[in-house]
């Protein structure tokens, strides 16, 4: 089984380049641009993980993994991916929301295939 991962970025760039990345690694990835419609691909696309980005318009990464986690406790991994809130009070928030993971932009590709492979079903 493929391991599904949703990347959710206002930065159309960034969402482009880490679903290229993700799918040449053999994943299933798909983007979304916005918190409201990451809400929406969850539901539909049932990701194992989601990278998001916490500073997004409307609604933050950390509103989203809030209500991801009303009714999801394990599943998917919220992966945070952030270049404003870089401070170290900024990571406890986000893992008190429900982010398993917090990156810094950019990221290394390798160490996000790296968190991945630990959560890919078998």
């Amino acid at each position: 089984m493929t391991l599904r991962v949703l990347v959710v970025d206002d930065e159309p760039d960034t969402v482009f380049t880490l679903v290229a990345i993700l799918r040449a690694r053999n994943y299933d990835a798909k983007g979304a641009g916005d918190g409201r419609t990451a809400l929406k691909e969850i539901e539909a696309f049932e990701p194992d993980a989601v990278v998001m980005d916490i500073s997004m318009p409307h609604m933050s990464g950390w509103d989203v993994a809030k209500e991801v986690r009303k009714t999801r406790r394990g599943k998917p991994v919220l992966i945070a991916i952030t270049g404003k809130f870089v401070q170290a009070p900024d990571e406890v928030l986000s893992r008190e929301v429900g982010f398993n993971h917090y990156l810094l932009k950019p990221c290394d590709p390798d160490y996000l295939i790296s968190i991945l492979a630990r959560i890919a079903p078998g």
